[in-house]
């Protein structure tokens, strides 16, 4: 018993040697990096971050009780009561005022009938009043698919996953097409009138027989639309108050939600939730305008979408205090370009709404608030693993799953992440908070904020390297893994999207100049300066973006007037020679204009 009791003395003597020994090796280790870091200009004291107390006055989120219960995540659940009270942006459209037209359950929807007429003698002159065409004529099949066309309206797909009709489709009245024939066609001598993919955007269509054998009847199938774009503005007027007090508020000079910003883990941060909503909502009110030829409106509702985004850049900062923030500002920024892509697509944009959207789009620059909030999180991360108790970091890190329950004394060997904060030495702790630094701040060098440009090499270079810490064994990968973030599709994301912002604002220069001279510019550079002080570069490189027409020249004139070719040379930083690529896929082919004019 005694040599026992000596030998566990030297066990716990040396277990004790042990710890402290690796518990001032990581210290001394972090105290040095951070010393490094901080002399490359690196910030680590979250201090730093704190924003300014402002005026209450001048501050978005005290412009009202309800500017700060909808736009600020409740953290008590009388704060989430009192935001459930208000009408604001409600998702469950059950009870809505608008019919969803599902031919799956009313049957086909007709768009057309189609009745058969002998042969006259002589020339007939179709007009809109009688369409009478003969069908042996070539230019028939294309006068059937524009009547066609016509009747059923154009269609958008809504931002949230809705499908809008520029007419009722509900109670359309079927277009009535005369055609002149020596013999009753068959449906099948029909089909080249009426494609089955013509582009209507709708369903469907096929051509059917009726009881006449002189009259055939033009079907769409497979049409899903959840409103026409007239029933879904009225219905989303309701919400007009409310989007009208947040234009107010927005005239205030700062957004900074009041609250406790001493620490990272219990402040403030906006409703995400409520910020994806009102920016869909506004997106699908300017898309139904679209639909119903009313720019100037659709424009007013692009403006405010592309305000919001000023609650996420934290004025006066400037400095969002996590990357969740500035990303939701890249998702919303990204939504907002593809809607005025889509008025571009359907034709609707004019010199004034066009001048007003190019200054919108020359004042968007995300990178800088992207790379302010990777060094952030750094900072974040420090403070919590420098400030916390080993088992209060594991419950805020569990704590993120709703189905999290914090485990009891006799559970705690099933939770490795509680064994391993709890059992080992803080200094291995230190040693992550080190291996972090080394790999976080290298993503932040991908920006190069000065000249506007991401570098996808740094990035690609980055990724390896966590790679490979993380393919060698090591006690100190599970800090790592929960405080490093994806950087490397954050800037991706980043970099698409101001593709988009930089290609959006020369489209609008484009259209401007195609109105005043009837076709597009043999090169940018003859846009500067009537129509655009400066070229945006290319975000990947810097080098100009890559611009062409793409339609032959009209005969005799010597121009093209109807599409062009706009692309960057996207994240693989290769010329795929306008080759489209998609986000979903970074690495191959270009980021691509998508809506050239047809």
């Amino acid at each position: 018993m005694r040599r026992i009791l000596i030998a566990l003395a030297m066990l716990v003597t040396l277990i004790a040697i042990l710890y402290a020994e690796e518990d001032w090796r990581g210290k001394r280790a972090w105290e040095n990096c951070k010393r490094e870091l901080e002399a490359k200009g690196m910030v680590l004291d979250w201090d730093k971050f704190i924003p300014p107390p402002v005026p209450d006055d001048q501050n978005f989120f005290t412009a009202s009780s309800n500017i700060l219960l909808r736009f600020h995540k409740a953290q008590t659940p009388e704060q989430s009561g009192a935001a459930a009270q208000l009408s604001w942006l409600r998702i469950d459209y059950s009870t809505n005022a608008f019919p969803i037209l599902d031919t799956a359950k009313t049957g086909p929807l007709t768009v057309a009938k189609i009745i058969i007429l002998p042969q006259a003698t002589g020339s007939i002159e179709p007009g809109a009043s009688n369409l009478v065409w003969k069908l042996n004529d070539p230019a028939t099949p294309g006068r059937v698919q524009m009547v066609i066309r016509t009747t059923i309206g154009q269609s958008v797909n809504g931002a949230a996953g809705f499908k809008f009709s520029e007419l009722q489709l509900s109670n359309l009245a079927p277009a009535q097409i005369l055609l002149q024939a020596d013999t009753v066609p068959s449906v099948t001598d029909l089909q080249s009138l009426v494609p089955e993919d013509l582009a209507t955007n709708i369903g469907h269509l096929r051509i059917e027989a009726t009881g006449d054998r002189k009259s055939f009847q033009v079907l769409a199938t497979g049409v899903h639309v959840t409103a026409a774009a007239a029933d879904y503005l009225k219905w989303s007027d309701q919400f007009v108050p409310a989007l009208d007090e947040v234009r107010e508020a927005l005239k205030r000079p700062y957004a900074i939600i009041p609250g406790d910003y001493s620490r990272p883990e219990p402040i403030p941060i906006p409703n995400f939730v409520t910020m994806r909503a009102l920016a869909q909502t506004l997106a699908q009110r300017a898309q139904c305008e679209f639909l119903l030829g009313q720019p100037d409106k659709a424009l007013r509702e692009l403006t405010l979408m592309h305000d919001l985004c000023r609650i996420l850049e934290k004025p006066p900062t400037g400095k969002p205090e996590t990357l969740v923030e500035s990303m939701i500002n890249v998702a919303i920024t990204g939504l907002y370009v593809n809607t005025i892509a889509e008025g571009f697509h359907l034709h609707v944009w004019q010199e004034p709404q066009l001048v007003a959207l190019q200054e919108q789009l020359k004042g968007i620059s995300l990178p800088p608030w992207v790379a302010e909030s990777f060094r952030e999180e750094l900072a974040w991360a420090t403070y919590l693993f420098e400030s916390n108790p080993p088992r209060k970091l594991a419950d805020m890190v569990s704590n993120s799953d709703p189905s999290y329950k914090p485990p009891t004394t006799w559970s705690l060997l099933k939770e490795p992440l509680y064994l391993y904060l709890e059992f080992a030495p803080r200094g291995w702790m230190y040693q992550s908070l080190v291996k972090l630094a080394r790999l976080e701040p290298r993503p932040v060098e991908g920006f190069d904020v000065e000249h506007g440009t991401i570098s996808p090499r740094v990035f690609s270079e980055a990724a390896g390297n966590v790679d490979k810490f993380f393919a060698h064994p090591s006690p100190f990968k599970t800090l790592v893994r929960i405080g490093i973030p994806n950087f490397t599709r954050a800037a991706q994301t980043t970099a698409y999207n101001q593709t988009l912002v930089n290609e959006a604002q020369i489209v609008c220069a484009l259209e401007r100049f195609r109105l005043a001279y009837g076709n597009y510019p043999e090169t940018l550079d003859a846009l500067v300066p009537q129509f655009i002080g400066k070229l945006p570069h290319d975000i990947i490189g810097g080098q100009p973006l890559h611009y062409r027409r793409t339609d032959p020249p009209s005969p005799g004139s010597g121009t093209a007037s109807g599409k062009f070719l706009l692309y960057s040379i996207g994240w693989n930083e290769t010329d795929d020679g306008g080759e489209p690529g998609t986000l979903s896929d970074p690495k191959q082919g270009d980021w691509v204009w998508q809506y050239p004019l047809k």
